[in-house]
This record gives structure tokens, C-alpha cells and sequence, in this order.
């Protein structure tokens, strides 16, 4: 590996270090200000939806269509997102996506047709929300730290998904008194402040900065591997043949889509909307879902520290049974402030909860190559998620209501619950690529 050309990172490690703290929590730093920042991104499709419905017309249906690109053109580039940071770095990596997320917010503020929404919100956003995904925290977590990565990885994931519902009271704010374009333009102002942090902060490897991942005793294997450019992209098409070949990876590939279909697909995408059918203004809708946000980060955090001495399996059986009952319950409430903070609270526990045991899962199970596997499930996460933002879309627009979409969501939720009990215990489970 190269050493970075610049000293100034490598002098900030060393006074870091003069003082016991190690560069990774600075990496961990920008990693986490980057997903948060890449989150508003995600999340703003909530409160943009009644805006450009009263500004052009589009129908929900016809807007959520583009919405629903982008969830699955982020979910389809998510497996290969690893192979991009493998062969051209972190930070580059980085730097492109919030860059092709910036290019897409610029566009949005003078579009003026559907197809524009498609192209940037569908094709440009999707792409650089997708380099970003999940498999950015675990490479990190992997790369710079050789213990705690639990940890990180948990605090990581959480703020992806926090980062999305915390945003939007500030969006839905700015929205409401100055208009959607100045919601955008101040995130089109992180996205720059978070672009001039990576430049100035992240290096790909502990060894850029002349030092060893946290709490390793000796020099580990660089994270850059030195195969081919096409090695690497058809790693994961490889990894996915193999994987295909076990019932275990379709029974987590199926109930990750039903996790996507009833997070970021319906609520994150019309919760507010949907509250907008009740007199219930974006603002304090927004409110809701950010306190889903925070009761998320502590979910997840605790789902983390459960995933490691209870039954995984059994752990997803009650956070997607209790998601089921609390989307089944929103309908039949009167969208009180009371009714949706209980909503609020118990949702929230468990919006990315699923994410520890299912890593966990797949780790026991796939072994090696258990990173490019999650890759694929979680595009079948990304996949659920588009289905969803369209389908709830054309709810809308077909029955005047979005309640349908919610009862549905519930079930699919009870149904992933009955499901992932059907995966084997580990000693039973074939290894990938056997016959």
C-alpha cells in the first residue's frame, strides 16, 4: 500500500496517538457524519411527495415510481459497492457518491418534468446513495478496527437509519415555511461540508497513516487486494451462485424484503403524507417518525448486544412479529399525538433491530464469504423497499387512502416472522458450494 502523499493526516494520527487516541475513531468519526449526511438524502423522498404533488401535479403514484427506482438501483449496486472501495479506495469512493447525491439535489431545484424526477432521483440519487450503503460501515469496521467492531458496526448501521428520520423535522420545517427547494439547498450544504471532511479526514487504510487497525498487535492484511478490476466486480456474482444453492439464503433474502417493504418502502417514504390525510401537519409527522429515530438508535444498539447471547432466529421472530402487530395497530388508531408516539416507540425499537441477527445469521452460515452475501440480501431489502414506495404510491392514487398498504405491511411482517424459524440450525446447514 501507498502512503498517502499528504503529511497532514499522518501528523493528526501522530498527536492523536501522543495523546492514546487512535486514528480509527477519527475514520469512525467521518464515517458516521458521512451515512448520517447520505441518510437526509435517502429520507427527503418523505417530505417532498405533498410538494410536488401541489406544484406539478404528479400523481403519488407516478412520483413514488421514481422514488421506487431508486431504492432498487441502491439496492443493486450495494453488492458491488465493495468491490469498488476494494480497487479504488475509500475515499474516493466516498467523495463520488456524495458527489453524484449533490449532482442530483442541483437538478432537482430547477426540474420541471416527471422524467427529470426519474433521472435524478431514480437513476443519479440512487447510484450515489447505493456506493454508500451498508457495506461502507462494514468496511471500515473491518478495516480499522481489530476489535470493537461489533460495536462500531452497530453504531454505524444505526446511524444510516437514524440519520433518515432525524432529518426530516428540519426538512418538513423548511418545506412548510420556505418551500421543498430550500429543504434541499441546506442539504445540498451538508453534502459539500461532509465532501471537504472526507477530503481532509479519510484514508483508506490504517497503513496511510503509518499505524495498525485499533487494538491489533502486529500488521494485518491490507484491505486493498491486488486482483483484477474484473475479479472484483464478479466476486459478488460468484459469491450470490453460490449462496443461491442454500434454502437458508432465501429464507433471510425473503424476510430482509419484507424488512425493507415496511421501513424505508412504506414508512419512511408516506408515513408523512399518509399522516397529511388525518390534518396531521408534516411537521409534527416528521416529529413522529425522528422519534422512531431515536428509539431506533437504542434498538439497535440493544439488538446488537442481544444478537450475541440469545437465538438470532428467535430474536427476528419477535422484532418482524411486533412490527407486524405495530403496523397492524396504526390503522385503527385516530392518529392522535398519544396513539402515534405508542406507534412511534414500538416501531421504532425494532426499524433496523433486524440488522444484527441477520448479519449474525449470515456469518455463521456463509463464513468467509458472509460480507458479499449480506451484499445480496440486502438488496433484497432495497428490492422490498421499491416495491413498496410503489405499491403504497398507487394505493393512493387507486383507493384514496394508504391504510390498505400499512395492513398489508403488517402481514408480510407476521409472515417473515414465521418464516425465519424455518432456517436450520447451524450444524445442519450445508456449506456454501457444496453439492
Amino acid at each position: 500500500m501507498t502512503v498517502a502523499s499528504s503529511s497532514r493526516p499522518f501528523g493528526l494520527a501522530a498527536s492523536l496517538a501522543g495523546r492514546k487516541i487512535h486514528y480509527a475513531w477519527v475514520i469512525a468519526s467521518v464515517t458516521f457524519l458521512t451515512m448520517i449526511v447520505t441518510a437526509g438524502a435517502i429520507g427527503a423522498p418523505g417530505v417532498l411527495i405533498g410538494p410536488l404533488q401541489a406544484e406539478f401535479g404528479w400523481s403519488a403514484a407516478d412520483i413514488s415510481t421514481a422514488f421506487a427506482a431508486r431504492f432498487m438501483l441502491f439496492g443493486l449496486v450495494g453488492p458491488f459497492a465493495a468491490a469498488f472501495m476494494n480497487r479504488f479506495g475509500l475515499r474516493r469512493v466516498t467523495v463520488t457518491s456524495l458527489m453524484l447525491i449533490g449532482l442530483g439535489i442541483v437538478g432537482s431545484l430547477i426540474m420541471t418534468k416527471l422524467w427529470h424526477l426519474l433521472l435524478l432521483w431514480g437513476v443519479i440519487i440512487g447510484l450515489g446513495t447505493g456506493l454508500t450503503a451498508m457495506v461502507f460501515g462494514a468496511t471500515v469496521a473491518s478495516r480499522w478496527f481489530a476489535t470493537r467492531r461489533g460495536l462500531i458496526l452497530g453504531l454505524l448501521s444505526a446511524s444510516a437509519a437514524t440519520g433518515q428520520l432525524l432529518f426530516l423535522p428540519v426538512l418538513a420545517s423548511l418545506t412548510a415555511h420556505i418551500g421543498w427547494r430550500y429543504a434541499l439547498a441546506f442539504l445540498l450544504v451538508l453534502l459539500l461540508a461532509a465532501v471537504g471532511t472526507v477530503l481532509a479526514l479519510m484514508r483508506d487504510t490504517p497503513a496511510d497513516v503509518g499505524l495498525t487497525p485499533y487494538g491489533a498487535v502486529q500488521v494485518e492484511a491490507e484491505g486493498l487486494e491486488p486482483t483484477s478490476f474484473r475479479a472484483m466486480l464478479m466476486s459478488p456474482l460468484l459469491a450470490l451462485k453460490d449462496a443461491a444453492r442454500s434454502a437458508t439464503f432465501w429464507v433471510l433474502f425473503g424476510t430482509f424484503f419484507v424488512c425493507g417493504a415496511s421501513t424505508n418502502g412504506l414508512v419512511q417514504t408516506h408515513f408523512v403524507a399518509m399522516c397529511g390525510d388525518f390534518g396531521i401537519v408534516p411537521v409534527m409527522a416528521a416529529g413522529m417518525l425522528a422519534m422512531i429515530g431515536i428509539f431506533d438508535l437504542v434498538g439497535t444498539i440493544g439488538s446488537g448486544w442481544l444478537s450475541d447471547r440469545f437465538d438470532s432466529r428467535w430474536l427476528l421472530f419477535w422484532y418482524y412479529g411486533l412490527r407486524g402487530l405495530s403496523l397492524a395497530y396504526l390503522p385503527f388508531s385516530n392518529f392522535s399525538f398519544y396513539e402515534l408516539g405508542i406507534f412511534a416507540i414500538f416501531y421504532g425499537l425494532d426499524w433496523v433491530a433486524t440488522v444484527p441477527p441477520t448479519v449474525k445469521l449470515i456469518a455463521d452460515r456463509f463464513g468467509e464469504q458472509s460480507n458479499l452475501v449480506f451484499g445480496w440480501v440486502y438488496t433484497g431489502h432495497q428490492l422490498g423497499a421499491a416495491l413498496a414506495a410503489y405499491a403504497a404510491g398507487y394505493t393512493r392514487s387507486a383507493y384514496q387512502s394508504y391504510l390498505p398498504a400499512f395492513f398489508v405491511g403488517g402481514l408480510l411482517c407476521l409472515l417473515a416472522a414465521m418464516a425465519i424459524v424455518m432456517v436450520r440450525e447451524r450444524q445442519h446447514v450445508l456449506a456454501i458450494g457444496a453439492a
